[in-house]
C-alpha cells in the first residue's frame, strides 16, 4: 500500500464519520425526527467499531512494515481528530433530546 493510499483510508473514514453525525444532528434539530437519534447512536458505536478497527490494521501494517508507520500513525491521527467532536456531538445531542422530552 502507498503512503497516499494510506492517508486516504484516514481522511475517507474522518469524512464519513463526520458527515454521518452531521447528518444525524442536524436531521433532529431540523425535523425532531427520532428517526435521526436511532441513527446518531448507530453512528456512534458503527463509527467506534469501524474506526477502532481501522486504527489497529494501520497501526499493525505499519509495525510490521517499518518505512510505512508515519503515514499509519498520520493516518490514525486524522481518524482520532474525530472523537472530540463526537464527545460535543453527544452532549448536544442529550441536551436536545431531553428538553424535547420536557417540552411536549
Amino acid at each position: 500500500m502507498s503512503e497516499k493510499t494510506i492517508i486516504t483510508v484516514g481522511k475517507t473514514l474522518f469524512w464519513t464519520s463526520l458527515l454521518s453525525g452531521n447528518i444525524c444532528l442536524f436531521g433532529y434539530i431540523f425535523t425532531r425526527n427520532k428517526f435521526f437519534v436511532n441513527g446518531g447512536f448507530l453512528v456512534l458505536q458503527w463509527g467506534f467499531l469501524i474506526n477502532l478497527g481501522a486504527i489497529f490494521i494501520l497501526i499493525t501494517y505499519g509495525i510490521f512494515h517499518n518505512s510505512k508507520l508515519d503515514s499509519c500513525l498520520k493516518s490514525s491521527a486524522i481518524m482520532l481528530m474525530n472523537v472530540p467532536i463526537a464527545i460535543i456531538y453527544i452532549f448536544i445531542g442529550i441536551q436536545l433530546v431531553s428538553t424535547n422530552f420536557l417540552n411536549p
